[in-house]
């Protein structure tokens, strides 16, 4: 039998703009969350306020929603931060972050016929080196290996345009938007072949200005520390998206996506 253990990396932005997450996010994902029970679900997202060389967790107990509250879960808390590679977010920190809080709602939703068996796990992923992205992953592969774990990592794609100070163009490719999506299927189909060494090569000689490549690394090495030990894993895309679709210079957007890592 499959197991959907991870729905990442997901859209996030704060803006009405940008396109829901649940306009690209495949149903039948969002149900597998709800319909296969998950004791704790780890929510990875990069931080996008203060510059953080490891990872944070939350000095809160309870993260609150409209629909109900979130319990942190602090058992997990206290296993991560006894390993002393964690620090911890200030108040303010936590509140100012989107890549986290805008998952909130979507998980507390799709949990919604198990609000009280559930916790979750957030944590905010700074500019991590590769060595730390693997030290991370290489840490967080036994939570993702308990199949009573779902793993969320935020993240969005390419953001393109020059209030973004970014400007890639490949002229083969036709239209803007066509060089984005080239640009960003190529880094896809690395996640899919689930290759850290190789995203890492990407973001080098691209600079694709991904949000969430350092959550997405974390999670690409724990999935490289359990296949050495013949855990047999898939990743797939399950959806692609635009915020607009970038014709001149002029025109700016964000890129989105949505896919699922399967335990055979």
């Amino acid at each position: 039998m499959q197991d959907i253990r991870t729905v990442g990396p997901v859209l996030l932005m704060l803006t009405n703009k940008w396109i829901p997450p649940l306009r690209i996010m495949n149903t039948e994902m969002i149900l597998s969350i709800a319909v296969d029970l998950r004791r704790r679900i780890f929510i990875l997202g990069p931080s996008h306020h203060v510059p953080l060389s490891r990872c944070a967790l939350s000095s809160v107990d309870i993260y609150r929603t409209p629909l109900y509250d979130l319990r942190i879960d602090q058992k997990i808390y206290g296993e991560l931060w006894k390993t002393g590679m964690f620090e911890r977010m200030s108040l303010q920190t936590d509140e100012d972050e989107h890549s986290i809080e805008m998952h909130l709602p979507y998980t507390a939703k799709a949990m919604e016929s198990h609000k009280d068996e559930f916790t979750i796990i957030p944590v905010l992923v700074g500019a991590l080196s590769e060595s730390k992205e693997q030290e991370f992953g290489k840490l967080f592969s036994k939570y993702l290996a308990d199949p009573s774990n779902l793993f969320v990592v935020s993240s969005d794609f390419c953001h393109w345009g020059q209030r973004f100070r970014y400007s890639y163009y490949d002229e083969s490719q036709g239209e803007i938007y066509r060089s984005i999506e080239h640009l960003d299927k190529m880094g896809m189909s690395i996640i899919e072949q689930l290759d850290p060494v190789s995203f890492s090569n990407y973001l080098k000689k691209y600079h694709n200005t991904i949000c969430g490549r350092h959550p997405i690394g974390v999670l690409l090495n724990a999935i490289t520390e359990l296949q050495k030990n013949g855990m047999n894993m898939s990743f797939s895309f399950l959806n692609y998206a635009q915020s607009s679709q970038c014709r001149n210079w002029q025109d700016s957007s964000v890129s989105y996506a949505a896919g699922a890592l399967t335990v055979h």
